[in-house]
């Protein structure tokens, strides 16, 4: 695991990562006991989340295999692009199943103000037209913007608005943790 940065929290480590991916599983599989919805993660770091509530699923329940999961890449979707100093890095949504009238559970790793969510939905809408979409995150912070409501929450931590929270996850980062601090403090 990662050393944490001076003057940052550690909220989860590695097992209480996984203990988070356990609850969102549990709470998917109690919303939606016949038929897996299709699972979408927000590229970067809601896709393995939503890679491992897959997984887990299928593992605690092998007889209904794995729920599908796409990708989303809303980077040209984001309401602040024209602010953004840098440019973003696409990687491409990649959504191989058609959403036209699914049940969608979309991941993201942090709920914060509510705009990447906001920015997501707007993304999704030009692949069809969703039965539903439910929010699944790994952490809700709070300090919301818009009015935007997880549906399975693996952790609530309130934070300020001036916190910075470090999500890393083994598949993109080498080891699994969440980390609270100050901007300058996490990195």
């Amino acid at each position: 695991m990662p050393d944490p940065v001076a003057d940052s929290q550690l909220l989860l480590d590695a097992d209480g990562v996984q203990a988070a991916v356990g609850r969102l599983a549990d709470a998917v599989a109690d919303r939606h006991p016949e038929t897996w919805p299709v699972f979408i993660g927000i590229e970067r770091r809601g896709v393995p989340l939503a890679r491992r509530v897959a997984a887990e699923l299928a593992r605690r329940q092998p007889g209904r295999g794995a729920p599908p999961v796409g990708s989303l890449d809303i980077s040209l979707y984001r309401d602040d692009l024209a602010a953004l100093v840098t440019v973003p890095r696409l990687r491409g949504s990649q959504i191989d199943f058609d959403v036209d009238g699914a049940e969608v559970v979309l991941f993201d790793d942090v709920l914060y103000t509510g705009r990447t969510i906001r920015a997501a939905l707007d993304e999704l809408a030009d692949f069809g037209r969703p039965a539903r979409v439910e929010l699944a995150v790994l952490l809700d912070r709070g300090c919301r913007e818009l009015p935007i409501q997880a549906d399975f929450v693996g952790l609530r931590h309130s934070t300020r608005p001036g916190d910075y929270v470090r999500v890393r996850f083994a598949e993109t980062d080498g080891a699994d943790a969440v980390m609270v601090g100050q901007k300058e403090a996490v990195r």
